[in-house]
């Protein structure tokens, strides 16, 4: 009787010919590493070396136009926190990101619970929604410019029902709540899709369960449909938030950071010390703190999903 001799585990024989250690386990470790390289280079290369300098760039005075470059150390983080604009510029950041988070998520849930009942001309409105998303952002805000100035469009739907309207982006107030909802108009249809594509995933078993049980409309959206979509409303929440800390054109295009600094948010707030006073040292402290302030937001958010994200322990 021949003897069939089993190769202890993690001792793969090599191919005949070949090098002892040039094993079959080490070949697919080469071939994942190779997979993967590119994905780890792309990251290295803008978003690794962008941070590294960023933070390289917040230590010294560089300032562009006069050619320097020098070593400060922590001076331009203790400008930061002696600056007085600053607290401003906080604001009007978590006054804009928290409108928008909340109007646009609130506004895509609602749609898409609308779209989800299945009516004649779902499709014609979901396409009229989510068009918005495909349109340049520059071209959209300079769209609404125009309709949002005194002698607009907003205001000359407003004079047909007698009433008069403000000089939207001149107003603090006005011009703040006009920012948001452009912002939200452009990209609402974004989140009410991903909504959408999570209530048709929703079993229609645990409805009908429920409805049998004399559960009403509003028991069964918060008992059923709420945690069944929860993995998505934390998806589209981080999504937004970092999107709210981010706007720029919009700003620029529509008050530019005006009337006063009511609107000057705090990547804005980065631009206009970077690219108009040229202070870039300033500029990349600013980024870090913006980057502080996302990678916080971000982290929080992400532990909140044990409390309320279904099937999360």
């Amino acid at each position: 009787m021949t003897q069939v001799r089993s190769t202890p585990p993690g001792r793969e024989q090599s191919r005949p010919g070949g090098p002892r250690w040039w094993t079959a386990r080490r070949r697919d470790h080469l071939a994942g590493f190779l997979f993967a390289a590119p994905q780890l280079a792309g990251t290295a290369l803008f978003v690794l070396l962008p941070l590294g300098l960023m933070f390289w760039y917040s230590l010294h005075d560089w300032n562009v136009l006069a050619g320097g470059f020098t070593w400060t150390g922590g001076e331009n983080y203790e400008r930061l926190a002696q600056d007085p604009a600053l607290p401003g510029v906080l604001r009007a950041t978590a006054a804009f990101s928290i409108g928008l988070v909340a109007l646009n998520l609130s506004l895509a849930l609602v749609l898409a619970i609308l779209l989800d009942q299945k009516l004649r001309g779902t499709v014609v409105f979901r396409t009229i929604f989510f068009s918005p998303v495909a349109v340049t952002l520059v071209a959209w805000t300079i769209v609404w410019r125009f309709l949002l100035q005194d002698d607009g469009g907003v205001n000359g739907l407003l004079s047909v029902v007698g009433a008069e309207g403000p000089n939207w982006l001149r107003g603090e107030a006005t011009a703040m709540a006009s920012v948001i909802v452009v912002q939200v108009l452009k990209n609402v249809g974004l989140n009410m899709v991903l909504f959408l594509a999570a209530l048709q995933g929703v079993p229609r078993e645990l409805y009908e369960a429920s409805t049998i049980d004399g559960a009403g409309a509003w028991t069964r959206f918060r008992r059923i449909t709420m945690p069944m979509i929860s993995p998505t409303i934390l998806l589209t929440s981080i999504i937004t938030v970092v999107g709210s800390l981010q706007v720029f054109a919009q700003i620029d295009v529509l008050t530019s950071g005006g009337p006063g600094t009511s609107t000057t948010v705090l990547v804005y707030y980065l631009y206009q010390n970077a690219f108009q006073f040229h202070d870039f040292g300033y500029g990349a402290t600013l980024s870090v703190l913006l980057f502080a302030i996302v990678l916080v937001l971000t982290v929080i958010q992400w532990q909140m999903r044990r409390k309320w994200v279904v099937h999360e322990d």
